[in-house]
């Protein structure tokens, strides 16, 4: 959006910083508007179902107290989910203390009305890969043509391509400390909100360390956003990875190569899919 534009939060971080968190005691730390605003223009009124591809965004309903996910696949069976693409991102990008939660409602072509209270999609699944991979193999059990012939569980033949936006596990916490903390050190510490950093840091992996202003959500300074776009290319260049379960560290796979050229592999393989599916009978 406008090259990362920084009134989707403030233009003085600092000052953001001082008064967000005051402001997050009472009330989400922005409203929002501007971020609204965007999505609407940028999204008009499309709804999912003219998505250029298919798409799977998992959100939580907070009237439900369960995740609701918005799929491309479903809407067959689900029409009433056939929301505009403007609320669904807003709704999925509802961080609770960061921006508030968003109402909408759907009509089906009977005219029945199905709303939706909603925040962060990450409650629920802020790695969505598990989500992706549950939708495809249930269109498949379906016999949905899209894809050529597969067991459901042949997971073998699933190419995932998962792309975070990093992890501060340098963050953490002890018992020690937090048997101390009541409802507002869990909602606000030092800056950061613990209780959202443990939901987010408990259905993701990690990708990379992301440290001091770089593993802010809403650092949307010039100085950060070079850093970030530094750190970019410095993960290209780095050995690829896999997560430690037992530790969460990353630890270097001997033999793979590099992350650059593990995408330029996968982006071949794309292409050459996409050719094959291009030449199959219609």
């Amino acid at each position: 959006m406008h090259g990362n534009d920084p009134r989707a939060f403030c233009r003085n971080w600092i000052l953001s910083k001082i008064f967000g968190t005051l402001r997050m005691v009472r009330s989400p730390k922005y409203d929002g508007k501007y971020l609204h605003a965007l999505l609407r223009q940028y999204l008009g009124d499309l709804r999912l179902d003219k998505a250029l591809t298919n798409v799977i965004i998992p959100t939580f309903d907070i009237a439900f107290l369960q995740p609701t996910i918005f799929s491309s696949f479903e809407l067959k069976q689900r029409p009433y989910k056939n929301a505009l693409l403007s609320d669904i991102s807003i709704g999925t990008s509802a961080a609770p203390t960061f921006f508030p939660a968003h109402y909408f409602e759907t009509k089906d072509a009977n005219g029945s009305t199905r709303a939706f209270n909603l925040v962060d999609g990450g409650l629920a699944a802020n790695n969505p890969t598990l989500c992706a991979m549950n939708e495809v193999t249930k269109d498949i059990i379906l016999g949905d043509g899209d894809f050529f012939p597969v067991k459901p569980v042949d997971y073998g033949k699933f190419m995932v391509i998962s792309l975070g936006c990093g992890s501060n596990r340098k963050s953490r916490y002890s018992a020690k400390a937090a048997a101390k903390w009541g409802i507002f050190n869990w909602l606000i510490k030092d800056g950061t909100a613990p209780i959202i950093d443990m939901f987010n840091a408990a259905s993701g992996d990690m990708y990379d360390q992301l440290t001091g202003s770089a593993g802010s959500i809403d650092d949307c300074s010039k100085e950060n956003m070079d850093k970030l776009v530094k750190m970019g290319k410095d993960l290209l260049n780095k050995t690829v990875s896999r997560v430690d379960l037992e530790t969460g560290r990353n630890v270097d796979v001997p033999g793979e190569g590099t992350n650059a050229e593990k995408l330029a592999m996968f982006a071949k393989q794309l292409s050459d899919e996409r050719r094959r599916r291009q030449k199959l009978p219609k």
